[in-house]
């Protein structure tokens, strides 16, 4: 008897679609499959799913634009964008560089607009923060709390650097080394081409180098 109801359980386990699982449970391609179901995302599976990419889309906005004091209502514009669009998704697995192509080009018409109202400024003209902060993301390159102060101090120029960097050059270095985006993307999503989005990678590498040249010694 009891062998019986175990393997009717069994069953019943198997039978189980991603539907029947928590969101908190589901994996991030079965949670994308959930957000595309029914006539609108599920309630619960969208909130699973902006809980775990929240601070991608905070971090990406914030490398892009560290100076934007506004940057709290375009990360809201964002997800806006991944509700009323996540149907369109046809490879669920991309979801991750898809996000990140929603939050870029929104960062871009919001320049744009902001262009249009403010005195034109070049985008290769110098250009410093008045914090001159930038959280520069890259995780397996980050100082253990147990680093030298050397080590710390170059990673915190590091910030200040990218920071100085003009606006155009910050954003393709964002994109290329944070997002990982092939040069024909930066292009694309820049409106600039392929041969100006070299360069400005090349240059921003170059400026870099400088500032940090006493470090890499």
């Amino acid at each position: 008897m009891n062998q019986a109801i175990s393997a009717s359980w069994s069953n019943v386990e198997r039978k189980l679609s991603p539907t029947d699982v928590s969101p908190d449970k589901l994996s991030n391609y079965d949670l994308i499959l959930r957000c595309q179901e029914g006539f609108q995302p599920e309630r619960g599976a969208f909130a699973e799913l902006l809980r775990r990419y929240q601070s991608h889309v905070e971090k990406l906005l914030y490398h892009l634009a560290p100076d934007w004091q506004d940057r709290a209502d375009l990360a809201q514009e964002v997800w806006i964008r991944v509700y009323r669009n996540i149907k369109r998704l046809n490879e669920p697995m991309k979801f991750r560089g898809w996000l990140s192509r929603i939050a870029t080009n929104l960062f871009y018409d919001e320049l744009r607009k902001r262009k249009r109202v403010n005195n034109p400024l070049s985008l290769d003209a110098p250009r410093r923060m008045d914090d001159g902060e930038v959280d520069w993301d890259i995780v397996s390159e980050y100082p253990s709390p147990d680093d030298n102060l050397a080590t710390r101090e170059f990673y915190e120029r590091l910030r200040v650097a990218i920071a100085d960097l003009p606006e155009a050059f910050r954003t393709t270095i964002v994109l290329r080394e944070i997002e990982g985006m092939a040069y024909e993307e930066i292009a694309e999503l820049t409106g600039v081409s392929l041969g100006t989005v070299k360069s400005r990678i090349a240059r921003a590498r170059a400026k870099l180098q400088s500032v940090l040249q006493n470090y890499l010694e």
